[in-house]
């Protein structure tokens, strides 16, 4: 199980919970997130790939079915086209990966960003940019920066291993039209909206999910 980006693998809560009674479950937190160390340098999603294949290599995963949410959907993807042979199929919810559309108004603010940056780097940094990334230490900026400015779609006909992609129809942080270029681009996939749901569908109504999860695995 990959959790999200400034997450833990108690977000699976539900899903550990109900499908340990099935399969043997494994899930840990990403380096910089959780309780694992801090990073000593800006990680990309190449990075978090290598080190989940060594996590898998340490305890002896040869092969594995994923489940990963948001930024592990970023590394899961990675792994289905550039591992295949470690997956023997993934569910992916609110996966990410897919640049967002964006308007004039971000335009106009990133300009206004890099300006303000070079002549005042520290204003800049505090007063641009979500709260979220505001609140991350400069290491954890750095590495952000390298996570959401990589576009993974070029990797998606790369993936022959089953995908099932799970969305909630009321996600705003990676919406229907992301899930919808992800179904496109990636061969054989399946994706499943989850009525009323948000980003966060697995623990909205983990039941449901769970149930999903059951019989997509098998």
């Amino acid at each position: 199980m990959l959790h999200g980006y400034l997450s833990q693998k108690e977000s699976f809560y539900f899903q550990i919970k109900s499908l340990s009674a099935h399969y043997r479950v494994t899930a840990f937190d990403f380096i910089g997130m959780g309780q694992s160390s801090g990073l000593d340098q800006p990680w990309s999603v190449s990075d978090y790939t290598a080190h989940t294949l060594e996590v898998m290599d340490a305890l002896g995963i040869k092969k594995c079915r994923l489940l990963a949410h948001s930024f592990g959907g970023r590394v899961a993807l990675k792994i289905l086209a550039e591992h295949k042979e470690r997956v023997d199929r993934a569910l992916l919810t609110g996966c990410a990966g897919v640049m967002p559309r964006r308007g004039l108004k971000y335009a106009i603010r990133v300009k206004m960003y890099r300006a303000v940056r070079k002549v005042a780097p520290r204003f800049a940094e505090r007063n641009f940019g979500s709260s979220e990334y505001r609140q991350l230490s400069p290491i954890m900026r750095e590495s952000f920066k390298k996570i959401v400015g990589e576009d993974l779609t070029p990797l998606l006909p790369k993936i022959e291993t089953p995908v099932l992609y799970v969305f909630g129809d009321r996600d705003t942080a990676t919406p229907p039209y992301m899930a919808e270029r992800l179904k496109e681009g990636t061969r054989g996939s399946g994706l499943v909206y989850m009525k009323g749901c948000s980003h966060f569908c697995f623990c909205e109504k983990p039941e449901q999910f769970n149930a999903i999860a059951r019989e997509f695995f098998g």
